[in-house]
């Protein structure tokens, strides 16, 4: 298949950006002529992305795991190269005559005379050279690990994207925080606000007792919502240490500026076919195919003969006495020849191991075959979710918007009498969710972005670069000192007691 560019066509509210790749090479986020990067300083993406490739712990596994895979390949080529063993042994022998005995040699110099006590040393030493002349196994079974070795490889790439993507969630879940925190505070104060006027009014006898109830439930379920908010920014906060091993104590924004743009092509089967090439997790499935192939027919040449060349060397010497008086004896030898050994029969091992073959053959397949049609799905799952994202974005910001003049509209409607104190409430808070999905989308789009270039095989620490070029470090993320344990306070907690009384008043004037 010919190469191919993807890329993100020029359009976008505020700004104009291009997105490139190609089926071989990762994606670059290439800047439109007239778009300036914000300056950066302090603890951003790319900052905590490089304290991440050291002290991840997943990635440095990952890394140990590749390592320790990678010493495969020359352990099975061992059994094709030569191989040289020295063994040597030395003994001390005493030996002992517990019945007289008597030399009845004639021709020896003792003869005659009582064979005495004998004290001595035997030592030898055995060289060995072997050298496989025909071993199918052995030759099969290396490259078996030359391709588990590639496939580990591509795991491995594919982990290193994975961190990209692990470190852009963990980032941006931290900013998503602080704009939900900054929501549901905005939203506090401002219903706070209501509540104060409501009770003003109720005080005068402008409004009911029910305007009061209905404005101090909906200030308790924004203090709710805030506390949760304070957890949350923490948790999130906590899940970044986890994944770089540090605290950090602030964080650059997102900017305005980001530009979101559909993707190109646009047509999805473009990138599942380049998906298809340049998956990281379907190119190691296909080398596990190929191992587990070579594998089988290692274990199917198991049926067949093993040569071996051999040149041996060895020097023996015993010092022991002979019954003709000699002191011992000295031999050196050289032996050189080849060795065949053909397995008859093993008790089933030799059967059974190729079936197990066959059944890993069998399971790898049906892997790739799966890893294949998740990718195909993804792509187009994430492909459709970045085109979303791109008319999500530009809704919320029209829906900020309406929901802006809605609530003028809603409160002006309150001043004169025809909306209660309810519908400026939730006019409120439907402008404070407009604004936080708004952000929250501008999140999602990102991702999802970066998880579209992962599943294609092209995303590259670059494209967390290129994102970095627009982090806002004159706006950071603050992490709080502690969680703020907020009460109602005078005005949420306006005293049940007095308002009850209150009511139990109007109803008696009643």
């Amino acid at each position: 298949m010919p190469k191919q560019q993807f890329s993100f066509a020029t359009a976008s509210v505020r700004r104009t950006i291009k997105f490139i790749g190609a089926h071989s090479v990762s994606t670059a986020l290439a800047l439109g002529i007239g778009l300036t990067s914000l300056p950066s300083s302090g603890v951003d993406l790319n900052s905590v992305y490089d304290i991440a490739r050291t002290n991840d712990p997943v990635i440095k596994a990952a890394r140990a795991g590749f390592d320790a895979t990678s010493q495969t390949a020359p352990q099975a080529r061992a059994s094709l190269l030569p191989s040289v063993v020295v063994t040597g042994s030395t003994n001390w022998n005493q030996r002992r005559f517990l019945v007289p005995n008597v030399d009845e040699q004639p021709g020896s110099p003792t003869f005659g005379q009582r064979i005495p006590d004998d004290l001595f040393n035997t030592h030898n030493w055995n060289a060995q050279l072997r050298q496989s002349v025909f071993d199918m196994p052995a030759w099969y079974t290396w490259r078996s690990t030359k391709a588990a070795i590639k496939g580990a490889e591509w795991a491995l790439a594919d982990s290193e994207q994975e961190l990209v993507v692990r470190v852009a969630t963990a980032y941006l879940n931290v900013l998503r925080a602080q704009d939900f925190l900054d929501s549901s505070l905005a939203q506090e104060a401002a219903v706070k606000r209501q509540l104060e006027q409501v009770q003003q009014r109720f005080d005068v006898g402008l409004v009911a007792i029910t305007d009061v109830l209905e404005s101090t439930a909906i200030y308790d379920d924004a203090v709710v919502q805030r506390i949760q908010a304070d957890g949350d920014h923490d948790n999130f906060f906590n899940n970044l240490t986890n994944l770089t091993g540090e605290s950090f104590p602030e964080l650059s924004r997102l900017s305005e500026q980001l530009p979101v743009v559909a993707p190109t092509p646009a047509n999805v089967e473009d990138w599942v076919a380049a998906a298809a090439e340049t998956n990281y997790g379907t190119l190691a499935a296909i080398e596990n195919v190929t191992a587990t192939r070579r594998t089988l027919r290692a274990r199917r040449a198991d049926y067949l003969p093993t040569i071996s060349a051999t040149a041996t060397t060895t020097h023996n010497v015993d010092g022991s006495r002979s019954f003709f008086g000699d002191n011992g004896t000295k031999i050196d030898q050289d032996v050189f020849g080849l060795e065949m050994r053909l397995p008859i029969y093993q008790g089933g091992f030799t059967t059974a191991r190729s079936r197990e073959a066959r059944a890993l053959f069998r399971q790898a397949a049906s892997q790739l075959e799966n890893q294949q049609r998740s990718v195909a799905r993804d792509v187009r799952n994430l492909y459709r979710a970045v085109t979303t994202d791109v008319v999500r974005v530009k809704a919320r910001l029209k829906a900020i918007k309406s929901s802006e003049s809605a609530l003028e509209a809603t409160q002006t409607g309150y001043e004169v009498g025809t909306r209660n104190i309810v519908d400026v409430l939730q006019a409120q808070q439907r402008l404070y969710a407009s604004q936080f999905n708004y952000a929250d989308s501008r999140y999602a789009y990102v991702l999802n972005l970066l998880r579209l270039k992962q599943a294609v095989g092209t995303l590259t620490p670059q494209d967390l670069a290129d994102i970095n070029a627009f982090m806002d470090s004159a706006n950071a993320v603050r992490r709080l000192a502690s969680l703020r344990t907020r009460t109602l306070g005078p005005i949420g907690a306006i005293e049940q007691a007095p308002l009850a009384a209150k009511a139990s008043a109007s109803n008696e004037a009643g």
